[in-house]
């Protein structure tokens, strides 16, 4: 290519990649303040969107997850979009570096939950078992999201109904939550052997579940998100070579 082509080139792919980190800094804003409003009035949040609530999100505060989303991303968008807007190298090498770490990690993550699920279960059990103890009939917000989707995936806990062993929820009411028992539309109470008999699932394995019927959905995502990272890292790349050669 002649030196004016490969200069046109060169801008056109500084613009493609201004464009689509603002697109992700805008994205990473709206998801933070959106994980803000969850934090600091998570009720009308859930009245609003509450039909959303069988997503996977929901079986952790949902709220701490979009606050970190939403600020990774103003991250990569800043440093991408700011990067090659004034064409820094060390701007450009920063994007690369933390667009390659989340790469490596969503492949650790992927490899850990496939082959590892017994291993992702416990890991997620630590974490969220306690909370749900802890904080489920006592956190307005919390308890909404938990009773919602155990309806709606008809499933109880994160494991089963033990989950509920100790908590003060157990505590207050002397029974287990009603969907542990299928009694969703009763006011008989969910008492041990009621549970142990209707034995109702887990929230993990019901969406577990749920991922692998819909694998080929799943699959089609992450290599599309996979896709997104490896070409925004060529870019970044390209630009950062292409500027020794300015």
């Amino acid at each position: 290519l002649s030196p004016g082509a490969k200069m046109g080139f060169f801008t056109f792919i500084k613009v493609m990649m201004i464009l689509f980190n603002l697109a992700i800094f805008l994205s990473g804003g709206t998801l933070l303040g959106v994980g803000i409003w969850v934090k600091v009035d998570g009720q009308s949040f859930v009245n609003i969107f509450g039909v959303l609530s069988s997503s996977v999100l929901q079986v952790v505060n949902v709220s701490y997850v979009l606050i970190a989303i939403g600020a990774v991303l103003l991250v990569i968008g800043f440093l991408g979009c700011y990067g090659a807007q004034k064409e820094s190298k060390c701007l450009l090498m920063m994007f690369f570096s933390v667009v390659l770490i989340i790469f490596i990690a969503e492949i650790a993550v992927a490899v850990v939950a496939l082959v590892y699920t017994t291993l992702a279960e416990s890991l997620l059990s630590a974490v969220v078992t306690p909370v749900l103890k802890e904080q489920y009939g006592e956190d307005k917000t919390f308890t909404t999201i938990w009773n919602t989707t155990m309806t709606k995936v008809h499933c109880c806990g994160l494991n089963n109904y033990t989950d509920f062993n100790d908590s003060l929820w157990y505590e207050k009411n002397k029974s287990y939550p009603p969907q542990c028992c299928g009694l969703t539309n009763s006011t008989e109470s969910c008492n041990v052997t009621l549970a142990a008999e209707r034995n109702i699932p887990g929230c993990f394995d019901q969406i577990l579940e749920e991922i692998r019927t819909n694998a080929a959905v799943a699959g089609g995502v992450a290599a599309g998100i996979a896709a997104l990272e490896i070409a925004a890292m060529a870019v970044s790349m390209y630009l950062y070579c292409r500027l020794d050669e300015k």
